[in-house]
C-alpha cells in the first residue's frame, strides 16, 4: 500500500495533470469516454506501483505510462477483433455463448501478454504450433526460414511462457 507522502504526491499530480493527460488521450484515441477509463487507468497504475516521489517531468511521465495503456487498448481490440472474424464464420449452432467467449477472450489476452517481447517469427512459429498445430518443417516452411531456426524459436517462446507464469 503506498505511503501517505505517495497518496499526497499522486493527489498534486492528479489536480495538477488530469486534464492535461485526458486531453492528450481524447486526441490519440479520438474517443471521450475510452480517455477518461485509460486516464483513470494511467493514475491507478501509477498509485499501485510507482514511486511518485522521484518525478522530474510529470507530463512525459504520465503520457509513457498512458502511451502504453494506449498500445494495450489497441492490442486487446485488434485480438478482440480477430477473435469476433473468426467466430463470425461459424454456423448458428456453433456460436459460442457470451460467457465462453468472454473466457475465450481472457485466454487470447493472457497468451497474448504472455508472448510479448518475442519476436515476431517466434511468435508466429510458437503459434502456428500450438495453434495449428504444424511441424516443424511446416513451420519452417511458411515463415520462411530453417528447422533449426524454429527450433530456436520454439525454446525462446516456451521459456518465456514458463517464466511469465513463475513471475
Amino acid at each position: 500500500m503506498p505511503d501517505h507522502v505517495s497518496i499526497h504526491t499522486v493527489e498534486s499530480l492528479y489536480s495538477d495533470h488530469h486534464g492535461w493527460l485526458q486531453g492528450w488521450l481524447r486526441r490519440k484515441l479520438g474517443d471521450t469516454h475510452q480517455a477518461a477509463d485509460l486516464s483513470h487507468d494511467t493514475f491507478l497504475r501509477i498509485l499501485t506501483s510507482r514511486d511518485v516521489t522521484s518525478i522530474r517531468e510529470p507530463r512525459t511521465f504520465l503520457a509513457t505510462v498512458a502511451g502504453g495503456l494506449v498500445a494495450n487498448h489497441y492490442r486487446r481490440r485488434a485480438i478482440e477483433q480477430a477473435y469476433l472474424d473468426a467466430i463470425s464464420c461459424l454456423p448458428e449452432p456453433q456460436v459460442p455463448s457470451p460467457e465462453h467467449r468472454a473466457i475465450v477472450m481472457e485466454t487470447l489476452l493472457e497468451i497474448d501478454r504472455m508472448l510479448d517481447g518475442l519476436p515476431p517469427k517466434a511468435r508466429r512459429a510458437f503459434l502456428l504450433s500450438q495453434l495449428e498445430g504444424l511441424t516443424y518443417v511446416e513451420i519452417a516452411e511458411q515463415i520462411g526460414v530453417s528447422v533449426s531456426m524454429v527450433k530456436q524459436y520454439m525454446r525462446r517462446a516456451t521459456q518465456q511462457c514458463y517464466f511469465s507464469l513463475t513471475v
